[in-house]
């Protein structure tokens, strides 16, 4: 059943795509459904001064989002999407599963990674320098994004062993962000910075956790 989420969206999507209008005509009200794809290089801010920086990391998202327009000439816009997001992160936290999970400094450790697999909600404001026959144009799109955790998984490796279990009683489920697109035509510069820590009520040493994903990367639209 742990594939059901994606199963649901694939099924969106290929929908929505076959139900856009065919064609168009000057001055008529379009409206840009499109589909949408993330590719980020994923940091970690706010990260307690014991953990130092965080390693390679990286996230890819996909998803479909339905454009309202203002006006007649469409520049500019609402829209409201439905996505999946799969996000890694190399760190130095070191995450203990147990009847109350427990937070370390990883400083035995060779590899260390957290997995995030999300269902995401993206609400924009949109402007562009488009028109209903104009299909490369320059845009900028502001907004939020409502993220869903499906799971999250912790794998680390030492000298001695390897540890992988997932879902830790302490990450939180929902959280939200601010995000940026801008660009001309498919490829566009793209930010995400996380409002919500990772976790809730956690802390190292008796310094908080205060972890927030950040990812800095392109969004590729398709019309």
């Amino acid at each position: 059943m742990k594939f059901t989420p994606l199963l649901f969206l694939t099924l969106f999507l290929t929908v929505s795509v076959f139900s856009q209008r065919d064609s168009l005509q000057i001055g008529d009200k379009y409206w840009e459904d499109q589909l949408y794809i993330d590719v980020t290089y994923n940091l970690l801010a706010n990260q307690p001064k014991q953990l130092g920086e965080t390693g390679f990391s990286y996230g890819v998202a996909l998803g479909y989002m339905k454009d309202i327009p203002f006006n007649k000439t469409g520049k500019t816009a609402f829209a409201v999407g439905l996505g999946y997001s799969h996000d890694s992160f190399s760190h130095g936290l070191k995450v203990l599963k147990g009847e109350v999970d427990s937070y370390e400094v990883a400083s035995d450790i060779i590899s260390n990674k957290i997995k995030l697999h999300n269902l995401e909600m993206p609400i924009q404001f949109r402007w562009r320098s488009s028109d209903a026959n104009t299909y490369s144009f320059w845009r900028f799109y502001a907004g939020f994004k409502i993220v869903y955790n499906l799971s999250n998984s912790y794998i680390y490796q030492t000298s001695a062993d390897k540890t992988n279990f997932s879902n830790a009683a302490k990450f939180n489920t929902w959280q939200t962000g601010l995000t940026v697109s801008a660009g001309y035509g498919t490829f566009n510069f793209h930010v995400y910075y996380g409002l919500t820590p990772m976790f809730k009520g956690v802390k190292l040493n008796d310094e908080a956790i205060n972890s927030k994903v950040v990812r800095l990367g392109l969004s590729f639209y398709l019309l």
